[in-house]
């Protein structure tokens, strides 16, 4: 099918340009937000029904997490994917619509940010990780959908009904990887970590909502990889099937099963 006419700039002032691709960062930030303040508001949620953090503080970490997503999602990118283009012309680091950000990356830049504000502010990290993992499938959500409409991060060549022509890949049609990761990362880790919350009362041991979040992410990323298109500076590694993505995500699926084993383990020793 063709690509749906879609214009990446959503509005033009003059010089100014409003993307959708930025529009989606801040539309994720601040549902993540609403969403993170409901969670700390109610006392049932908790274990012994005391909220690790109050509202206020949900507030103040606002501009904490925007700051580690945005700088540790383009130096992640930088880093991972694009690091001798950058060497070579400088002012490219600049250049967010010239390959965008790397979640990787955000993720670490969001961790390091935790790490900081927890400490500073008395919050226990766990319980903090739990919070802001329940919320970020509602970023990567907007993030791959604007991928989608950007037309950039198009998945592998594909004779399936729903393949795309994306206008820079190519007379072929494409796997819509970006909707693909939408759905998994997004939509479906949203709704498995609300329920346990609901359901299971996941946040009363802390760190389990963490860890089957960056488990499940992990998952995730390495199955939608086997469908999406390499970047085209990186290519594929280790015999023509592994990507940059896989390598990152294997990790965090060893990373997140063992939040989930600790926080069991702490939770019946205590």
């Amino acid at each position: 099918m063709p690509f749906p006419e879609i214009d990446p700039v959503l509005l033009s002032i003059g010089p100014l340009q409003i993307h959708w691709y930025g529009l989606a960062y801040v539309a994720g930030i601040l549902l993540g937000w609403r969403y993170a303040r409901r969670l700390v508001a109610n006392p049932s949620l908790w274990r012994n029904g005391a909220s690790p953090a109050s509202e206020t503080q949900i507030d103040d970490f606002l501009l904490w997490v925007a700051a580690g997503i945005v700088g540790g999602g383009r130096i992640g990118y930088i880093l991972f994917y694009d690091l001798a283009s950058v060497l070579q012309n400088p002012l490219r680091a600049l250049e967010i619509w010239n390959g965008g950000m790397s979640f990787h990356g955000g993720l670490i830049g969001t961790m390091i940010a935790m790490l900081i504000f927890a400490r500073r502010n008395g919050i226990a990290i766990w319980s903090l990780f739990d919070i802001v993992a329940a919320v970020v499938p509602i970023g990567l959500f907007f993030g791959r959908v604007a991928n989608f409409v950007n037309g950039e991060l198009w998945g592998r060549l594909s004779s399936q009904p729903w393949a795309v022509v994306f206008p820079t890949g190519g007379p072929f049609g494409r796997h819509p990887s970006q909707l693909y990761e939408a759905g998994l990362e997004g939509i479906v880790l949203l709704v498995v970590l609300a329920v346990m919350i609901s359901r299971r009362h996941a946040l009363k041991t802390p760190g389990l909502v963490c860890g089957v979040f960056v488990a499940g992410y992990g998952l995730a990323r390495i199955f939608v990889e086997f469908f999406r298109e390499p970047d085209a500076q990186i290519g594929y590694l280790a015999g023509g099937w592994l990507t940059m993505g896989m390598l990152l995500s294997l990790p965090m699926v060893f990373i997140g099963l063992w939040a989930i084993l600790r926080a069991r383990r702490a939770s019946a020793a205590g």
